[in-house]
């Protein structure tokens, strides 16, 4: 029942993954692929080869719940307003107020905006012609 209703859900026009999903999908390609294959493993190396070929994506916070992402209108908060959990990665449960403020996020999102790679892949028009 799931599936089908999932089937039945409106697509998104872009990709959202974590840090730690995004590195997963890449060890996983990287199993499946031919020994010696060059595909990167994780997402900083990943990153490395974004920046030189001038693929756009934004990193996006989010709620380590998955409840909300930060942005817009819940883009200076701290805490997530449904569950209360810090955006910060907290050492130990008793931090304060300050602590919750500061130090590495708890979850980001890779958002790779399809539009731009889609005028990449138009721009030359010896490949235009192949894609249509």
């Amino acid at each position: 029942m799931k599936l089908a209703q999932e089937a039945k859900a409106p697509r998104s026009s872009s990709i959202r993954w974590t840090d730690k999903s995004f590195t997963e999908l890449l060890e996983l390609f990287h199993k499946i692929l031919p020994k010696g294959n060059t595909l990167p493993t994780s997402h900083h190396e990943a990153e490395k080869i974004f920046f030189p070929m001038g693929m756009e994506y934004q990193k996006i916070h989010a709620c380590p719940n998955d409840c909300i992402l930060y942005r817009k209108e819940f883009e200076g908060l701290h805490k997530c307003p449904r569950c209360g959990v810090s955006r910060y990665k907290v050492k130990d449960n008793d931090g304060d107020e300050d602590d919750m403020k500061k130090g590495p996020l708890a979850k980001v999102l890779w958002y790779l905006p399809i539009i731009p790679q889609l005028r990449r892949f138009f721009a030359i028009v010896k490949d235009a012609k192949n894609l249509t």
